[in-house]
């Protein structure tokens, strides 16, 4: 292969790398910590968050509008002048020459048009962000800090509890059902929780396996994995909802604080408590629509329903269909019987996922329905299944790192990764000389070659990990060992400068591929059959001995050439055998 040719290689797939490593260094440099902290947040403390400022920013333009009827647009929304021309040209009025900010407010046909506006800027902001987290290299607990937990779930006990039941003739279907539930359960309690970017898988059959990245508290997050799906029928209060829809729609800014706390009691009845209503969007994740105001009395436990599943009404709209036992048919044919035509919400996890009208007393423990689509019905259904699987969950081991202990293991593991390089470097120029310039540029391509592909795959890097890197330093450099000794022996055969490194790099292919073919199998069967801190050790050295060996035969090979073809060398520092200048090219 040509000289230019493999320098157009090595430049283009530099230039990918870097491509690969931008995310990571525009998350771990350019993002700012506050902005971190929130696309670290979950989609609904997002979603708060960028309500919450909205609202804020909606305030502060129409008072400062109000001031200033012919003051300028601030500084920090001269995107404004865009959004009101485009305003303009719909409505087809004139644009004025000196835009001011009133005139752009008054633009909006709405002040919800405007806030909405501001929302989105906000929410793309931080999704953006949460974007470059997601395509990034990723600390794992070892080196962030956080919590990790195995949960397992009894799957017999839940069958056991199904006993008599229709659901126990498939015992296969069920217990996956069970455990698909269950994980599908702890997603939603965690998420809710406002953790950062939590870890949650199904591992082997009846274990879960979770990660929680950050400062958590382990008696806190117990009690959500242990705890079972609440879920209960609440009366919908329809006046105070009314009530408070009106208070909201004034004053969206002014009706929570940051926890999402109600500052007024007193829109509200003290028997009464206000909470979200949810429907799934197209992500299936949880999308708020609005508030109601519901009774803090339940009107019926979760536990009473024993299956739930999906059908159609005589008109073949989709309809949900759960069967109560005795003592829920019971309870719930007077509470209905007492409050026909009021609206009765179903909660789980205090979201409200549902509420229907009752229209009349439902009796005999058979409840059907009815209002909605087949995709908000299989939806309901999962919620009414939450309650009546019933998987009991334990916590089986966990394991608390603190964010200090782990903010000093990336300090000693960085340490670890530049003294070995220095050393490295330093033996390989005292030992090799002018030659060990390559194993240099060699080891510097390694790391960043390694980085890149670890940001491309979106890989977890952990103390293992770095001890693999560490390790892989020593293994690259040995590859330029066997190189530059196989080019010594050619020169002592009396061989010039060309033919010494065309013949070293040959003779040395073989033994370099033979050793770094059997390390990287290896190190496949482990990232394969191990798992935790094995599998983190295995991955890394996997990547690194690629990398070494494109990085001491391909790159190594290029810069001798160089010297060789392009700056004319004759004579080749590699030793201090005695010849290491002597050989002239032939």
């Amino acid at each position: 292969m040509r000289k230019r040719t493999r320098l157009l290689i090595i430049v283009a797939i530099l230039v990918v790398c870097f491509g690969f490593l931008l995310p990571s260094i525009n998350w771990y440099v350019r993002t700012p910590k506050e902005v971190q902290t929130l696309a670290l947040g979950s989609l609904e403390k997002i979603k708060d968050y960028s309500i919450m400022m909205a609202a804020a920013d909606v305030n502060a333009l129409k008072m400062q509008a109000k001031e200033k009827p012919e003051g300028e647009i601030p500084d920090g929304f001269r995107w404004l002048k865009k959004s009101a021309k485009e305003n303009f040209k719909l409505t087809r009025k004139p644009f004025p020459k000196q835009l001011t900010l009133r005139e752009a407010l008054l633009s909006y046909d709405a002040e919800n048009d405007l806030q909405t506006e501001i929302e989105r800027r906000y929410r793309a902001d931080i999704l953006k962000a949460k974007k470059l987290y997601a395509n990034s290299v990723k600390l794992g607990l070892d080196l962030s800090g956080g919590m990790s937990v195995t949960v397992k779930a009894d799957l017999d006990a839940a069958l056991a509890s199904q006993e008599g039941s229709s659901t126990t003739e498939n015992a296969a279907q069920f217990r996956e059902d069970a455990i698909s539930q269950a994980v599908e359960t702890l997603r939603g309690r965690i998420d809710r929780f406002g953790l950062t970017e939590p870890v949650i898988r199904q591992q082997g059959e009846d274990r879960i396996y979770i990660e929680l990245p950050g400062a958590a508290e382990a008696d806190q997050i117990n009690s959500i994995i242990v705890g079972k799906g609440i879920l209960n029928f609440r009366l919908v209060d329809s006046a105070a909802t009314e009530s408070f829809t009106g208070a909201y729609r004034q004053n969206p800014a002014g009706i929570f604080n940051i926890t999402g706390e109600l500052l007024n009691q007193s829109l509200i009845p003290e028997d009464c408590e206000i909470m979200g209503l949810y429907r799934k969007d197209d992500y299936d994740l949880d999308e708020r629509t609005g508030y109601l105001v519901v009774k803090k009395s339940i009107a019926l436990d979760g536990k009473h329903i024993k299956s739930a599943q999906v059908g159609s009404d005589i008109t073949g709209r989709p309809e949900v269909n759960f069967i109560l036992d005795a003592e829920g048919a019971q309870i719930f044919a007077d509470f209905t019987s007492a409050h026909v035509k009021d609206s009765l919400a179903i909660v789980s996890d205090n979201k409200i996922k549902s509420y229907a009208v009752i229209n009349s007393a439902i009796t005999g423990g058979q409840v059907a329905l009815t209002g909605f689509g087949i995709d908000e019905a299989q939806n309901l259904k999962k919620v009414l299944q939450t309650a009546w699987l019933s998987v009991p969950l334990s916590v089986e081991s966990q394991q608390v790192i603190g964010s200090s202990l782990g903010q000093e293991a990336i300090q000693q593991g960085v340490k670890a990764i530049v003294l070995g390089l220095l050393l490295v470097m330093a033996f390989m120029f005292a030992w090799y000389l002018g030659s060990g310039l390559n194993a240099v540029v060699a080891q510097v391509l390694n790391l960043y070659i390694m980085f890149s592909v670890l940001s491309a795959l979106n890989l977890t890097l952990t103390l293992p990990g770095i001890a693999g890197m560490i390790l892989t330093i020593g293994m690259a450099v040995d590859a330029n060992v066997i190189v530059f000794e196989r080019i010594k022996e050619e020169l002592r055969l009396g061989k010039g400068r060309a033919a010494a490194i065309s013949a070293g790099f040959e003779n040395a292919f073989s033994a370099i591929i033979d050793s770094n073919v059997t390390t990287f199998i290896a190190a496949a069967f482990m990232s394969q059959l191990g798992t935790g801190a094995i599998q983190g050790f295995a991955v890394s050295l996997a990547i690194g001995v690629i990398s070494s060996v494109f990085t001491a035969l391909f790159v190594s090979h290029l810069i001798f050439d160089f010297g060789t073809e392009t700056l004319g060398s004759k004579k080749l520092s590699i030793g201090w055998f005695g010849a290491q200048a002597a050989a002239e090219t032939a």
